[in-house]
């Protein structure tokens, strides 16, 4: 591939877009790697092994840092780390430095499926990083520093990648000198930095305070962790270790081997050692609790075939181990459990859930039928909030694990919550229309069941503006439209106030939907929609025959001074377009849709207003103000300017212009 610069070699591969034509520039471009002298090309294959065989993309320091790095040298020398741009230059083209997260990374993807075409290219790469990380590990610059200087360590940015990854490679490729390096760190890992740093990368946030060079993660707990069963067989063979050894979190080799499903460790730890597979960490967490948790089916097994081991035994949270494979969904962890006749399938867990309700609750649908299956379940226990199964799945719209839930002749389709709420108006509440349906099926769900706060179903999807579950309620005998909950507020209400014009028109195709109902303030669905500015609903509500437009609240106000108060010209407009709409109705206070519009500083609706006959700009309220006085006190000077215009257009008496205000 031909170009003066890496920028137009970079631009000729991606303009390349014939398969054959990519093969032939990246060989010609793989030729001039090879041609630009031995030290050369061995940095650049060394950047290409990096690049596309690293566990994930390395920042443009940590592959200087690894590249400095001279497997068989006893000591890491800064002096021989690459500068970024002579990788660059040295790669031709291949490689570019990603602008947002700072890594070096292939220019395109096709690149590496090329590399990868020609395995000869890459001589035991896993092997290669293995040894390299390690060899840095084992360098005295990394062994020097200390605890307290983790996690910043910016004279060796290496240390990262390779404390967490080195056995990850390892793993793949263990070579005779990667044995030795493993256990040269293996001699001093519990003081060891690279310890600290793996720990800080795996444990949870709230743990890492606690991490110290006494942590007691030992090197068996390291080769335990990455599943090296030979690493784990020479640290137990030279001694000196003790297998039920917990770290600083309590967890054994053993509970880390669970926790990352290493089975082949697993046997080997399991088989003639003195091993107690019931051992919890610090959280109550067996490592039968950790293997299910984590969905490792052959760990899982393995333990189960141990007579010794607890399948029932809950964690601090309290969770068994089959509550946790439910939760997460792990459906051969679940199998595998309830193949153990002394496995309690109804134990609850955390707040109450047993593994049904965790199931029902994220939709596993296949762990929720392998626990149907079983004679012993109940599937009515409740558990979090008094929730059962049937209830969390219809909250989280799981139309096949309700499905399979109602399916069960001793399910009861209406247990509620604590708070008195039904599946059926949870469903409603998230308008989940296919659980709504299945559950009106039943006949024995009661479709206008009030909660606890005297909500029924229908009155739960019209606050939530839940048309399609609305529409199927309605369609439903034995549903009321006008039943008030425990506020007094009617379905048409509870979707007025929150503007969901589509319910609102629903309601009233009903001839026997009540338009005026007032709730427990006075304020009628017209009402509610002044309050909001909602002028859709308003519209609606005002085409609706026998709609009064002046019914007040209890405190007198009527919706055109609710909406002059609160500034919605759109509905102020609407109802000034009444003939039947009083526009100087007093309140409470006697103050008028005026008074509230100049008292709030609301120019647009005081314009409104000015223009309609029936408005007086100088009506008083009880406390003797004026309009134009609240504006003057309040500071308006847009307001006072409208009204003093008035007043002179009308040629008021400038006696009037300020009276008296105790306001």
């Amino acid at each position: 591939m031909r170009g003066t610069t890496i920028a137009q070699r970079r631009k000729t591969l991606k303009s390349i877009k014939d398969g054959a034509g990519l093969g032939d520039a990246y060989g010609v471009t793989l030729d001039r790697i090879t041609a630009q002298g031995e030290e050369r090309t061995k940095l650049a294959m060394a950047t290409l092994t990096w690049v596309c065989h690293s566990e994930r993309p390395l920042e443009v320091d940590e592959l200087c840092h690894a590249l400095a790095v001279e497997i068989g040298e006893t000591d890491f020398d800064p002096d021989n780390v690459p500068s970024i741009r002579t990788l660059l230059d040295c790669c031709q083209g291949f490689v570019t430095v990603d602008k947002e997260s700072s890594t070096v990374r292939l220019i395109h993807y096709t690149v590496q499926e090329y590399l990868f075409s020609h395995p000869g290219l890459f001589s035991k790469p896993q092997s290669v990083l293995a040894e390299t990380c390690l060899t840095y590990l084992n360098s005295p610059q990394v062994k020097n520093l200390t605890f307290h200087s983790h996690p910043e360590h910016q004279s060796m940015p290496f240390l990262k990648y390779s404390s967490r990854y080195w056995g990850t490679h390892a793993r793949r490729e263990l070579s005779d000198h990667t044995r030795t390096l493993a256990l040269e760190l293996f001699g001093q890992y519990e003081g060891h930095v690279s310890a600290v740093s793996l720990l800080r990368q795996e444990m949870p946030p709230s743990r890492i305070a606690d991490i110290s060079t006494t942590s007691l993660f030992s090197g068996l707990h390291c080769a335990s962790f990455f599943g090296i069963v030979e690493l784990v067989t020479a640290v137990i063979n030279a001694g000196g270790c003790e297998i039920n050894q917990q770290d600083y979190t309590g967890k054994t080799p053993l509970a880390w081997v669970a926790r990352n499903g290493h089975v082949g460790v697993a046997k080997l730890l399991l088989v003639g050692r003195e091993v107690d597979p019931n051992l919890p960490d610090d959280y109550g967490l067996t490592p039968l609790g950790g293997a299910a948790h984590e969905g490792h089916e052959g760990v899982v097994k393995l333990l189960l075939e141990r007579e010794d081991v607890d399948p029932n035994r809950p964690d601090t949270c309290p969770e068994t181990p089959l509550g946790w494979a439910a939760f997460r969904g792990h459906e051969g962890v679940v199998k595998l459990l309830l193949g153990r006749e002394d496995v309690d399938p109804n134990r609850p867990g955390d707040k109450g859930g047993t593994p049904l309700m965790w199931a029902s609750h994220g939709g596993h649908e296949v762990v929720v039928k392998l626990l149907l299956e079983r004679e012993d379940v109940e599937p009515n226990c409740p558990g979090d909030q008094g929730g059962t199964p049937l209830f969390w799945a219809a909250r989280e719209g799981h139309e096949r694990v309700v499905k399979l839930l109602l399916e069960r002749e001793d399910i009861d389709p209406s247990h509620p919550n604590q708070y008195g709420q039904s599946p059926l108006a949870e469903a409603a509440v998230k308008g989940h229309e296919g659980v709504a349906r299945l559950l009106l099926r039943r006949e024995d769900v009661d479709p206008d069941r009030p909660g606890e706060h005297g909500r029924t179903p229908l009155s739960c999807a019209a606050f939530g503006g839940r048309e399609g579950v609305v529409k199927l309620l309605l369609e439903q005998e034995g549903v009321d439209p006008n039943r008030a909950d425990k506020g007094e507020a009617t379905p048409l209400e509870c979707a007025a106030f929150n503007g969901h014009e589509g319910v609102v028109k629903l309601l009233l195709g009903l001839e026997d939907v009540d338009p005026n109902h007032s709730g427990g303030d006075g304020r009628t669905p017209l009402g509610w929609a002044a309050l909001g500015g909602h002028e859709g609903v308003a519209t609606l509500l005002l085409k609706r025959e026998g709609v009064d437009p002046n019914h007040p609240n209890q405190y007198g106000e009527s919706p055109l001074g609710t909406a002059a108060f609160k500034g919605h010209e759109g509905v102020v407009k609407l109802l000034l377009g009444r003939e039947d709409v009083d526009p100087d109705h007093p309140g409470e206070y006697g103050r008028t849709p005026l008074g509230w519009a100049a008292l709030e500083g609301h120019e647009g609706v005081v314009k409104l207003l000015l223009k309609h006959e029936g408005v007086d700009p100088d009506r008083p309220d009880k406390l003797g103000c004026i309009p134009l006085s609240h504006a003057t006190r309040k500071g308006h000077e847009g307001v006072v300017q409208l009204l003093q215009a008035q007043k002179s257009a009308k040629n008021t008496d400038p006696q009037r212009l300020h009276p008296p205000c105790t306001a």
